[in-house]
């Protein structure tokens, strides 16, 4: 199926047919080796950064692509065509260099951003604890002041990157007893971050998660990056432009799971003739093929609301929401029409329904989401 343009821009186009192109002959062959090794593939990493992506929220001025909302969701949405895993590990790495564009000082801005924007070091974003998910505000993570210095103790829970990252957005509370006390710290591994076990998932598996602990981690008090006490804000307010990325992505996994059951309907036979004769296939990929287009529209509405200035909360909670769950739906058909081969590891429909779970998931679970709409609608 042909990629829908909609109302992008001849530039924009140009972007996702490039990306495109390289996840299909780039990030698609080695998916399936990627995803049963557990092994990120480096060199796939090493190609978005010739095409300029591990900078693609980071500042021209800083040798980044700077670019809008609907081109970062286009970029997300192509590269997750290729393997999810991919691009999740690319746009919490794009997390990181948001917010050092967004909060840090021009030194460190300097330091971090254009050696990040050429894809070293990877970026990571620790905010997520064992006991704080869903509620970031009851974090145990804390960060005390001891002169021109910050000491960290705590620990995060699934951080991806966390193995191959180097450079980490941390959040901590300035006092252990003020839940609104959270504020944001840049944090370079070389401080003395510990990473702890790594995650053996359902799906996701070549995209390395791990918990990281801070046994009295001392970084300079100029790597602060928020005042004391604003993290969370900052904190949602780059996760809102991210959850838009996400419902990208998911839009990306749903095509891809489309294509190929349009692919294996038409070449697989059954009562005489391919099984895309059969009514009840026809109607299932029709129900697909209806939901992603759905789930695309959300999406650059969303972004389109970003980057027309406009508050995107709401619209970007709808398209995380609506895009996962579908995609959910969309990978479970695939599978369905694949029957009896859909089980299996021949054909990659298996591992986009192991992977489509985790983004109702990440980055804000759908029912967080449907918390927030209902928030924008009823109060």
């Amino acid at each position: 199926m042909a990629l829908a343009s909609g109302s992008l821009s001849e530039e924009q186009r140009a972007v996702r047919d490039v990306v495109h192109e390289f996840a299909v002959e780039e990030i698609r062959p080695g998916a399936r080796e990627a995803d049963a090794t557990e092994t990120f593939p480096e060199d796939v990493w090493d190609g978005l950064a010739d095409l300029d992506l591990t900078g693609l929220t980071t500042p021209e001025a800083y040798g980044g692509f700077d670019a809008d909302r609907l081109t970062y969701s286009v970029v997300n949405e192509a590269v997750a065509y290729g393997q999810l895993a991919v691009a999740t590990a690319l746009s919490v790495h794009c997390l990181a260099t948001s917010c050092i564009a967004e909060f840090a000082t021009d030194d460190l801005k300097e330091r971090y951003l254009p050696e990040m924007a050429r894809g070293r070091p990877v970026g990571m974003f620790a905010l997520s604890e064992a006991g704080a998910g869903s509620n970031p505000a009851e974090m145990t993570t804390v960060a005390r002041r001891e002169g021109d210095e910050y000491v960290i103790q705590g620990e995060k829970q699934w951080i991806t990157n966390g193995q191959r990252g180097e450079v980490c957005i941390v959040f901590a509370k300035t006092d252990p007893d003020d839940p609104a006390s959270v504020t944001q710290f840049l944090v370079p591994k070389s401080a003395g971050i510990e990473v702890g076990k790594k995650e053996h998932k359902l799906g996701l598996r070549a995209s390395d998660t791990t918990e990281l602990r801070f046994d009295g981690v001392r970084i300079p008090a100029e790597n602060r990056l928020t005042e004391e006490g604003r993290g969370l804000s900052a904190a949602f307010r780059i996760l809102t432009g991210g959850r838009i990325g996400i419902a990208a992505q998911a839009v990306g996994l749903s095509q891809a799971a489309l294509d190929e059951a349009v692919a294996y309907a038409n070449d697989r036979e059954q009562f005489d003739g391919p099984i895309a004769d059969i009514q009840s296939i026809r109607h299932k990929l029709a129900d697909m093929a209806t939901n992603v287009h759905a789930s695309r529209l959300l999406v650059h509405e969303a972004a389109r609301q970003a980057d027309a200035g406009a508050d995107p909360r709401t619209a970007a909670s709808m398209a995380k929401y609506f895009a996962s769950e579908r995609a959910v739906e969309v990978c479970n058909e695939a599978v369905q029409v694949h029957g009896g081969y859909g089980y299996t590891t021949e054909f990659p429909v298996e591992r986009f329904y192991r992977d489509a779970k985790i983004l109702t998931i990440y980055e804000g679970t759908s029912q967080i989401q449907k918390e927030i709409v209902a928030r924008d609608v009823v109060d």
